[in-house]
C-alpha cells in the first residue's frame, strides 16, 4: 500500500494534473510542473506524512528505522511537525503562486537530504528502499523545477 501511495502522490497525480491542464490548452510546462509537483509532493505527501508521524510516531519509528523504543517517539513526532509545516506551505502554494518556488525548494532539499539519510543505512526493508528511490527522484524533479523557474 505504501508503494502505491508514494507512486500516486509523487508521480501519477502530478503528471495527471499537468495532463488535465494541457488538455485545456497550451501550457508553460515548467510552471505547470512547479505547480503540480509542489502541490502533490511537497504539499499533500509531506502533510500526510507529518500528520501520521505526529499522531502515530511508532509507525515511522518501527517501519522505517526499526526502532521500537518509545523514547524515540517524541523525536519522530517533532519530525512530523516539520513535515506538517512544509506540507502546509506546499498545499498553500496551489492558491498562492508566490509560495511555489519556496515550497519546492524546501521540499526538494528535504527529500534529497532524506534520500542521503536512507542511503547510509546498511540494511533497508522494502519501504525504506521505496523511500530512498522516490525521495531521490522527487528531490531532483522539485529542484529542477526551481532552477528552471
Amino acid at each position: 500500500m505504501y508503494t502505491l501511495i508514494i507512486a500516486l502522490l509523487l508521480f501519477v497525480l502530478p503528471v495527471a494534473s499537468i495532463g488535465v491542464e494541457a488538455a485545456q490548452g497550451p501550457i508553460d510546462l515548467v510552471a505547470a510542473s512547479l505547480q503540480w509537483f509542489t502541490f502533490w509532493a511537497a504539499g499533500v505527501r509531506l502533510f500526510l506524512a507529518g500528520f501520521r508521524q505526529a499522531m502515530k510516531p511508532e509507525y515511522t519509528a518501527g517501519t522505517f528505522f526499526e526502532v521500537s523504543d518509545a523514547k524515540a517517539f517524541p523525536i519522530v513526532r517533532e519530525v512530523g511537525f516539520g513535515n506538517l509545516s512544509m506540507g502546509t506551505l506546499g498545499l498553500c502554494s496551489l492558491f498562492v503562486p508566490e509560495f511555489r518556488a519556496a515550497a519546492a525548494l524546501a521540499g526538494g532539499l528535504y527529500y534529497g537530504l532524506a534520500a542521503i539519510g536512507h542511503s547510509m543505512r546498511a540494511h533497508r526493508g522494502w519501504n525504506s528502499q521505496v523511500a530512498l528511490a522516490s525521495d531521490a527522484a522527487i528531490s531532483l524533479i522539485l529542484l529542477l523545477c526551481v532552477i528552471l523557474h
